[in-house]
């Protein structure tokens, strides 16, 4: 029977991935949100452009005629801010109830009748995500810069294409890109790996902000914090140093290590894919009664749970959870073509389409039956 911090390792890994999952849909709603104005966009610059005029140009010209671009740039950016505002609120609530839950369901509740399981203050909660920087910023700074850093682009891509002479389809193609391209040579494609960067890492950092505060609120029940990475070929030098390092649940100081907690898992970088997983003191050392039932001082152990990698982890999940996570196809791949977790991805870390898995490695599909 797995002890209970075993328990809350596999939960805190499946977690994980779950909020991955979530990061990837709220991603796509952003990225759509900022989309929806393109044909707008587009529209609006054909008229700066022929209103500037190549002969008549000068920056306070174009600072005038780009006066209603801007306008709908900055109006697609507030309303992004507010989208971005609910997600972490409602992300906030979330992370609260899991936490709460979890803990609930896997602690013996023999055990919580003697140590009680406090709960944390949603707004507290919520006041750290808006107001404690990630990557050195507040969420409503990276609103503004990323604003800023959009409009900076589409006016560098009028003046250079003005500059070169370019007529005013080249140089709205220079700005947003070819449709049949996906708009991925535009200059402002980088517009959408930057709002993607910051989605994903608002996300990770509000997350992590509710654990941190259970954590602390429940001090009495947790020895100590072990950072979990996600171990693959996308997994950063920081995150794999980290992983599976313990240190303290109040001041995140190091415990038999000398490497520094920093932001912690889902904060030390861009798109930080880490977490955390406490680590529930031993039935002993929380003073419990002698008369516990045996098998709940053997899950109330107090260890660190042996070592569990990502792949490991997902191998040892039903094939519907794998399924959920990965997609039927590449579900009986994994458990019937000999496919490991790391193969569905290329070597910068993109997960590889179905037809560039067969083309890679077409004999698994067929050993799985595909």
């Amino acid at each position: 029977m797995a002890t209970v911090n075993e328990r809350l390792q596999s939960a805190s890994i499946g977690h994980a991935v779950d909020l991955q999952h979530l990061s990837n849909a709220e991603v796509r709603k952003i990225i759509a949100l900022l989309n929806s104005v393109d044909a707008d966009l587009r529209k609006l610059l054909i008229d700066a452009i022929e209103k500037a005029g190549t002969n008549t140009y000068t920056v306070q010209r174009m600072n005038t005629v780009l006066a209603s671009v801007m306008a709908l740039n900055k109006a697609i950016y507030a309303s992004i801010g507010e989208a971005m505002i609910e997600v972490v609120s409602d992300l906030a609530a979330y992370e609260i109830s899991y936490q709460q839950a979890l803990f609930t369901a896997v602690i013996p509740r023999q055990v919580l009748v003697t140590v009680s399981l406090n709960t944390v203050n949603l707004a507290q909660v919520r006041q750290i995500a808006m107001s404690r920087p990630f990557q050195g910023r507040l969420l409503k700074e990276w609103m503004s810069d990323l604003e800023k850093d959009r409009a900076a682009r589409i006016r560098n891509g009028i003046r250079i294409g003005m500059t070169e002479g370019q007529t005013t389809d080249q140089i709205v193609r220079r700005v947003m890109g070819l449709k049949e391209e996906g708009y991925a040579d535009g200059l402002l494609n980088r517009s959408r790996k930057d709002i993607e960067a910051v989605v994903r890492t608002a996300i990770s950092h509000t997350a992590q902000g509710a654990r941190d505060a259970h954590y602390r609120a429940n001090d009495d029940l947790i020895a100590e914090v072990s950072w979990l990475s996600t171990l693959d070929n996308r997994t950063s030098e920081e995150c794999r140093v980290r992983d599976r390092l313990r240190y303290t649940n109040d001041t995140h100081e190091p415990i038999g290590h000398k490497v520094p907690w920093l932001s912690g898992p889902g904060r030390i970088h861009f798109c930080c894919r880490s977490t955390s997983t406490p680590i529930i003191k031993g039935w002993e050392e929380l003073r419990l009664s002698k008369g516990l039932p045996e098998s709940t001082r053997a899950s109330m152990d107090g260890q660190v749970p042996r070592s569990t990698s990502y792949g490991d982890w997902l191998a040892a999940q039903n094939a519907e959870r794998q399924d959920q996570i990965l997609g039927p196809t590449r579900g009986k791949l994994l458990r019937s073509g000999g496919v490991k977790p790391g193969d569905f991805y290329n070597d910068k870390g993109k997960f590889l389409t179905l037809e560039e898995l067969r083309d890679r490695d077409a004999a698994a599909f067929t050993k799985a039956g595909l």
